[in-house]
């Protein structure tokens, strides 16, 4: 497993020069000053117990240290403040509501974290245009309500909507539950407003679907986590709000089905399924014996499930017809044993709770290694039946958790330690038990990330599978933004 960070002495990628260590206590104190003067002292925490939620890792993989934790209220702040940690030589650590899972808004020693939960202004919502335009701190949940409330729909949706930003979500181009049919962040992105290394502001917020003006610059700072430069504002797509989305709860015939079932349900419904997620026998039964409420829908138990919403823009638009149609097809042809069907919106969050249930189970049953991966969709089932008897020959008895958007070929492949294994025992094996899962999904083709980024935790991978030419490409680009060195230093970029 990762280890814990250290006070580090840190330097900058090979983009630029070394960066001293060892500042001087006056020059720390001088620009510690300075940003208090720009942002309002009691805005730049220094106190240890009042930075502790900027330092740990959502998973308490990685917890870091820094000099301070500066939270502006503006673009303009946030530009000035970089201008001022650019001048005293001194890396800068964006962060929105620090629930990424890669230790990507984790600081070092000597650095500074720009928090940016202030610049939470919706500026504006254009329903006609189908956008609406956010400031990198806002919640992803206010985000989703404020379409919500235009008749509008935002689908980026994840676990932590809660209290995840959409500067964030953009940073590490989320995915989610939606992508099937939405896309990830990425595709959700039609402008940018970015502070770049120097403190320039790029002003890229337009909410135009063709501007065919030379290179597509918002997208190198989607998914950059924040090495790049600071997104501070957003114009994102929005959609007709769905007026109806049957969701059913389904029991396989066996693995090789899902893949048969999903297209048979984006044919039946006119390629309107949102959502296809699969889950294991273990993740269920995880939710079942952790999570208060959560109970198994069908009524025998089955190696390999399906959750699947259709979505009508329309009341009346079929959808349930079509669903149902679906599953009859595929029970009367083997590939499904069981289904059942919502008949309203609390059973359909009932059966939405037994995915979510699976993140929190796991942590309950104890130590868990975890793998974020994907492959081709047509690909997922002999990847899941592959890895399990790869990691099963390495570690004997090992429990895969195994869950996720079977839609967009993006599995959470995690290994539970067996029963009879004390959990620091098991996490001794992590690197092990890892690269077989890596091995076997670059083997096929797919990507050793798939919605959770790189940060920290998976720069080996990047150096072990990324291509020199990859690497170098996106060294030249970090060369040619941020000569030194000084936007979120150490992450995505192997030294």
């Amino acid at each position: 497993m990762p280890a814990i960070l250290s006070a580090w002495a840190w330097g900058s990628s090979d983009a630029g020069e070394p960066v001293t260590a060892g500042l001087q206590a006056q020059r720390v104190s001088t620009l510690l000053d300075q940003l208090g003067e720009l942002v309002g002292g009691d805005r730049v925490i220094r106190e240890g117990a009042a930075m502790a939620p900027y330092l740990e890792e959502r998973r308490g993989l990685f917890t870091g240290h820094t000099l301070a934790v500066v939270l502006p209220a503006t673009t303009d702040e946030v530009a000035r403040a970089v201008r001022l940690c650019r001048d005293a030589d001194v890396g800068i650590v964006p962060q929105g509501g620090n629930t990424g899972l890669c230790g990507g808004g984790v600081p070092h020693a000597g650095e500074v974290v720009i928090g940016l939960g202030r610049l939470n202004r919706i500026r504006e919502i254009d329903p006609d245009n189908f956008t609406i335009t956010v400031e990198a701190g806002c919640i992803l949940a206010e985000v989703q309500r404020a379409a919500h409330e235009h008749g509008r729909f935002f689908p980026l949706s994840l676990g932590a909507e809660g209290s995840c930003q959409i500067g964030g979500n953009l940073a590490t181009n989320a995915g989610g539950i939606n992508v099937l049919r939405y896309g990830n962040a990425r595709d959700l992105v039609l402008g940018l407003e970015v502070v770049l290394p120097d403190g320039d502001v790029w002003e890229g917020l337009n909410g135009l679907r063709k501007n065919n003006t030379g290179y597509d610059l918002k997208d190198l700072f989607v998914g950059a986590e924040g090495t790049l430069g600071i997104i501070t504002a957003a114009v994102l797509k929005l959609f007709p709000a769905p007026a109806e989305s049957p969701t059913a709860f389904v029991g396989l015939s066996d693995l090789s089905a899902a893949v048969e079932l999903l297209a048979r349900a984006r044919g039946a419904s006119g390629d309107a399924v949102s959502s296809f997620e699969l889950l294991s026998r273990t993740c269920l039964e995880l939710a079942v014996r952790h999570i208060p409420a959560c109970r198994n829908p069908l009524a025998a138990d089955h190696d390999w499930y399906v959750l699947t919403a259709f979505t009508g823009t329309r009341a009346g638009s079929g959808m349930r017809d079509a669903l149902e149609d679906a599953l009859g097809s595929a029970l009367e042809d083997g590939l499904i044993s069981d289904a059942v069907i919502s008949e309203s919106e609390a059973q359909s969050r009932a059966l939405w709770r037994l995915r979510e249930a699976i993140v929190e189970a796991q942590a309950l049953e104890g130590a868990s290694v975890k793998h974020d991966v994907s492959v081709k969709v047509s690909q997922v089932p002999a990847f899941i039946t592959t890895a399990i008897s790869r990691v099963a020959s390495v570690l004997p008895d090992v429990r895969p958790c195994v869950f996720g958007h079977i839609g967009d070929g993006n599995i959470h492949f995690n290994l539970l330690a067996p029963s009879a294994m004390q959990g620091e025992v098991f996490l001794e094996r992590a690197g092990e038990l890892s690269r077989v899962i890596y091995d076997t999904v670059v083997e096929m083709g797919g990507s050793f990330s798939a919605e959770h980024g790189i940060g920290l935790l998976k720069l080996a991978e990047m150096a072990r599978f990324k291509s020199p030419v990859e690497l170098r490409l996106m060294r030249t680009i970090k060369q040619a933004l941020d000569p030194k060195g000084l936007m979120n230093p150490g992450k995505v970029l192997p030294q």
